[in-house]
């Protein structure tokens, strides 16, 4: 995108809606063993020479002087010692000007009569304080053998690790080929989903209602012979709640639910994803009932055979035990495997057959009111204030999915707490949905005063073609305020949920996006690279009306595609199924497309000029006007911003065909 580009409605935020995980089975260290192990080792290194030092610190400390009992006798005479303390052999002296000295007696032997001996008189003795303790034996035996215990101690601390640390590395050897799936149990109540919690989806809920019959009561499916379907593929856009249905699923019917990423198959060492799958269905069946969900299976369920890899691939020896798995289910074992994508068609056939996937339950991105019902749910636990409008926020967000409106209420309630409010306004979400489809606003991006003029005519361009064109989307905000990458944005929404697209509608969008192109040109006689978002959106939908669609009167309908599954070693064009006569004709109509609407952007914007300097004067000194202010510009000049309903435009033609 360049600097002056416009939002691509049609674009939706790849977020996806968050799971809550459950336990793990298998839990696995997430670094290796032998790293582990070095870690350990080095951290018992470093403990044992810290205690070395403390130690030698300790020792090193200046020893006590020890004398012989006759200097002491000597010392007792002269009337030098203060007290002595007797512990067991070992003698304390402490002398009047405060030295302490040492010495040793016979064991067994009084003290007093050891003195005596050495001529000490009994009067000498009875002005000393003599103290005698009699040490008890767990410090005797730890004073004895305490320099000797510890290093010991220390090293078969050591060894105790290093062995535990070699069985852990074999134990994991063994777990390598081990299932890593998630579980969440049935009564656990904290991760468990219900149809309750899913808003909108009402016809995938209508389809998964019989897996959860058939969970709850498979007996009267049985008596009557039919036979629940074994694999249910969820197919839709990212965010639409796959997921969160097939957590549903599994909380209606009170099951367990084993979830996994189907990339969590795929190892570097051939045969380790095709062993996890054995290991999970074997776990599956010995918990049944049980629904195993496989989320992004087109990580390993697409087509087999494109020459990448080889006949080892790794990826499709998983599939393959994945489909050998699927066939060896019992008719009525309540093992019930779902799986999620937004790639259907990139997926193996042998997936898709009779017994393996043969249910598809398609989730689209939710309606108004099913936008409005997401909201509700949403917002369950949020504070909002009495302003707040769920159908005016439904009717703003068209295209949103359940994770882009999970993501607009979480961003309007930062918005409330990042300016100290207890409760989310209506103002907060409005702001959000600005948030989420552009990303947030970049004030200090700061645009010079010929950049800012020229940006404000870009997009004043881009709206007064879209209200004046029947057939374009109505404008609900014009802003030069840099937003994401785009310096300044055009924001218009459609006036109702459409599933498809008009050959009109398309020309008119084209003619939209040209408009700042156009405006450029004209004020300024110049062009800028701010052009270059817009081309390349009206350009690839001009191609996509002549290929796709069979928009072309002079080439037809005809679709010109692509041939998929092409390897990456094939060469520039060899997946093109047409001419190079077709190719050239294709590439002359999508030039006459775009030059038509470059004429028709030209001729709108000649006619009404002075409006659209009215509108970039006003956006200069604003910076941004709401749909009110930008209309009441347009209803000044005689321009009626209303727009008509395809219903209403339907009926004109039907009234314009009677006329004729």
């Amino acid at each position: 995108m360049s600097l002056f580009d416009r939002p691509n409605n049609n674009k939706k935020n790849k977020s996806s809606e968050p799971e809550r995980r459950g336990p793990v089975l298998n839990p696995k260290t997430s670094k290796s063993s032998s790293g582990s192990f070095w870690n350990n080792f080095v951290t018992i290194t470093l403990v044992f020479l810290m205690v070395v030092l403390i130690y030698s610190l300790l020792s090193s400390q200046e020893n006590i002087e020890e004398i012989s009992l006759s200097r002491l006798a000597n010392d007792i005479s002269a009337s030098e010692v203060e007290s002595i303390t007797v512990r067991g052999s070992a003698i304390e002296i402490m002398y009047i000007d405060g030295t302490e000295r040492e010495s040793r007696k016979e064991d067994g032997t009084a003290l007093s009569e050891t003195l005596v001996n050495y001529g000490v008189t009994s009067e000498e003795l009875r002005v000393i304080d003599i103290d005698v303790k009699h040490p008890t034996g767990f410090g005797y035996w730890m004073m004895t053998l305490g320099p000797f215990l510890l290093p010991l101690m220390l090293i078969i601390l050591i060894l105790w690790f290093i062995l535990r640390q070699a069985k852990g590395a074999g134990m994991q050897a063994f777990t390598f080929g081990q299932s890593k799936a998630r579980m969440i149990l049935p009564h656990d109540k904290k991760q468990r989903v219900t149809f309750k919690d899913v808003a909108g989806a009402k016809e995938a809920k209508e389809e998964l209602t019989e897996i959860v019959d058939f969970l709850k009561f498979p007996k009267k499916f049985i008596d009557i012979g039919a036979k629940i379907p074994k694999g249910i593929l969820m197919m839709g856009a990212p965010g639409t709640g796959k997921t969160l249905l097939a957590r549903a699923v599994a909380g209606e019917a009170r099951v367990a639910f084993f979830s996994i990423s189907g990339s969590e198959f795929v190892e570097m060492f051939v045969g380790v994803g095709a062993s996890r799958v054995r290991d999970l269905f074997k776990l599956a069946k010995q918990n049944s009932p049980v629904i195993i969900f496989i989320d992004e299976i087109d990580a390993i369920g697409r087509v087999r055979g494109t020459g990448v890899g080889g006949g080892n691939d790794e990826r499709e020896q998983t599939l393959n035990q994945i489909l050998v798995e699927m066939d060896g289910f019992e008719p009525h074992e309540k093992v019930i495997i779902m799986a999620a994508t937004n790639r259907p068609d990139v997926l193996d056939p042998a997936l898709l057959r009779p017994g393996r996937f043969d249910r598809r339950v398609t989730i689209d991105l939710p309606d108004r009111k099913d936008r409005e019902a997401i909201l509700k749910v949403q917002s369950r636990k949020i504070p909002l204030g009495e302003d707040v409008s769920f159908p005016v926020i439904a009717e703003r967000t068209p295209g949103f999915s359940g994770a882009d409106i999970y993501s607009l209420v979480n961003e309007a309630a930062i918005l409330a707490a990042r300016e100290s409010r207890k409760q989310i306004a209506q103002f907060d979400l409005i702001r959000s949905i600005e948030k989420v489809m552009l990303g947030p606003e970049r004030r200090s991006h700061i645009l010079s005063k010929r950049e800012k003029e020229i940006t404000a005519y870009h997009e004043a361009g881009h709206a007064l073609i879209a209200s004046i064109l029947p057939y374009a989307d109505p404008v609900h905000k014009i802003s030069v305020i840099s937003r994401g990458r785009a310096a300044g944005y055009t924001l218009k929404l459609p006036s109702e949920d459409r599933r498809m697209q008009s050959k009109k509608e398309f020309l008119d969008d084209i003619a939209v996006s040209l408009g700042g192109y156009v405006a450029e040109q004209m004020i300024f006689n110049d062009l800028t690279t701010g052009s270059s978002n817009d081309l390349q959106v009206s350009s690839a939908l001009a191609r996509s009306m002549v290929t796709k669609y069979g928009m072309s009167e002079s080439v037809g309908p005809i679709a010109f595609v692509e041939s998929a599954g092409l390897s990456p070693h094939s060469q520039p064009g060899e997946g093109i199924e047409y001419s190079e006569e077709v190719s050239s004709k294709i590439d002359s109509e999508v030039a006459s497309i775009i030059n038509n609407a470059l004429a028709v952007a030209l001729d709108v914007l000649t006619k009404n000029k002075n409006v659209m300097e009215s509108i970039a004067k006003k956006l200069v000194d604003a910076e941004t006007l709401e749909r009110k202010e930008y209309e009441d510009i347009l209803i000044a000049h005689g321009i009626d911003p209303i727009k008509k309903t395809d219903r209403e435009k339907d009926q004109d033609i039907v009234e314009r065909a009677h006329s004729v």
